[in-house]
């Protein structure tokens, strides 16, 4: 069963719109990286900070790389994430066939993150396939 189970948005400052979140829905905080609490205003790049609601691993970044072609002062909705089930490298070529190009690649993963392949929808919108639940998401059966 495949399901949506990440939302990436990009933000100028993480910490500041994780707070909003949690004030406002409840989320509950993962982790963050990239931020100094000592220096609150101060944010680097990258940084973020991974929220949940329970079911969608919701992930507020400020990128240091372009991984879209939207520049990185861009903020705003940046891309969701599907589990599969399957072959990571068979979904590639189903997906690169029906017209949606891999615009990340295993190389494009940092170390210790988590294991995501990034294409692009016929309409623009930026979506990335993973085999396992992003943390604080749901296992696919539910």
């Amino acid at each position: 069963m495949i399901k949506i189970r990440h939302i990436a948005f990009a933000s100028e400052h993480p910490g500041k719109a994780a707070e909003f979140y949690k004030s406002a829905f409840g989320f509950r905080e993962l982790s963050r990286f990239g931020m100094d609490p000592e220096r609150p205003d101060e944010v680097q790049r990258p940084s973020g900070v991974t929220l949940t609601d329970g079911t969608l691993n919701i992930t507020i970044l400020k990128f240091g790389v372009d991984q879209t072609g939207a520049g990185l002062d861009f903020q705003g909705f940046h891309h969701f994430g599907v589990v599969v089930d399957g072959d990571i490298d068979e979904w590639t070529q189903r997906l690169e066939s029906l017209g949606a190009p891999n615009i990340t690649g295993r190389d494009d993963i940092p170390p210790g993150a988590h294991f995501e392949l990034k294409f692009r929808g016929p309409d623009g919108v930026v979506f990335d396939i993973s085999d396992r639940c992003w943390p604080g998401s749901a296992p696919i059966g539910e």
